[in-house]
């Protein structure tokens, strides 16, 4: 019965999700308590759910995308991207060794910070050999800060009196993941969300030389390396766009669409938050990923001011 009753609640709350009448930040804490109080009725296909549905959004946001305006906001972008993630490998492995943290540990989280959360993590677990334990640990760490930029970044972003391009560059170089970056771009404005969601998705492309890198540090040669082909689509989607290959009212309902799916993830994504895997997790990584994204939070800000 009470599998029966979680089923519909869950259905209905999708339903009023894809509305598009409750926010990012709310969708997540929603996630959240439905977790708490009633349990996901489709644990077992979360993770492939998010995903999947967060390939598709970020495909979808980028029929709302121009070639020019997406290059120029690219080249913006990038001396900051290989300054941060540069900084904050080199920070990351310092501090793993100073407080004496399991270096996979650390490196993931590290990973983590630098790029493009559970993404980076996904594609640099398996390229030195790391435990599930330990890939759990730093996912669970990363989806709760994730969590927390989501509800703090659009507030200090306002207070700041950040402009649409300022908090867009920001929130794409300092949150995580792809999911909460476009969910807090999502709710500060529309060209906030363009510019995040280009400047994050070519940031994910530095997985590639970091998953290299990673392979000499640990001396872990041979293993194969995940690339994020979504990235290509997201560019296909562009063009197409910037040549007006489909009617316009067409590519309007896409974003729309994409958008609204976004919201979705951040559910499912707050479905996945536990209370028991955060209190298993321990101080010294939770303060390494604090400080790391603490670091690359303001160094970011101060740069881009």
């Amino acid at each position: 019965m009470k599998i029966t009753s979680s089923k519909i609640i869950y259905t209905v709350i999708i339903i009023t999700l894809l509305t598009g009448f409750i926010s990012s930040s709310v969708a997540l804490l929603l996630g959240f308590l439905f977790n708490v109080f009633l349990k996901n009725p489709f644990k077992k296909y979360e993770h492939k759910s998010i995903s999947i549905l967060l390939k598709v959004s970020v495909v979808g946001l980028g029929f709302g995308m121009f070639i020019n305006e997406t290059i120029k906001t690219g080249k913006e972008g990038f001396s900051l991207t290989v300054s941060t993630i540069l900084i904050t490998v080199f920070l990351g492995v310092f501090l793993s060794k100073l407080f004496k943290i399991d270096h996979k540990l650390g490196h993931l989280i590290t990973s983590g910070t630098a790029i493009c959360g559970g993404s980076a993590i996904a594609a640099i677990a398996p390229t030195i050999r790391a435990k599930g334990k330990v890939i759990s640990v730093a996912l669970g760490i990363v989806f709760l800060l994730n969590s927390i930029a989501l509800f703090i970044f659009p507030p200090l972003g306002h207070f700041l009196e950040l402009t649409q391009k300022q908090f867009g560059l920001w929130c794409a170089v300092a949150i995580h993941d792809t999911s909460s970056v476009v969910g807090a771009a999502l709710e500060y404005g529309d060209e906030a969300l363009r510019i995040a969601t280009t400047v994050k998705l070519s940031r994910t492309l530095w997985i590639i030389p970091l998953a290299i890198f990673s392979m000499f540090f640990f001396k872990t040669k041979g293993e194969k390396i995940k690339i994020p082909y979504f990235i290509l689509l997201f560019i296909l989607a562009i063009i197409i766009n910037s040549f007006h290959l489909l009617p316009e009212f067409f590519t309007q309902f896409i974003v729309v669409l994409a958008k609204r799916l976004l919201i979705v993830t951040l559910f499912l994504i707050g479905m996945s938050i536990s209370i028991r895997d955060i209190k298993s997790i321990g101080i010294k990584p939770i303060l390494l990923a604090i400080l790391l994204w603490g670091f690359i939070s303001i160094f970011s800000l101060l740069y881009i001011l």
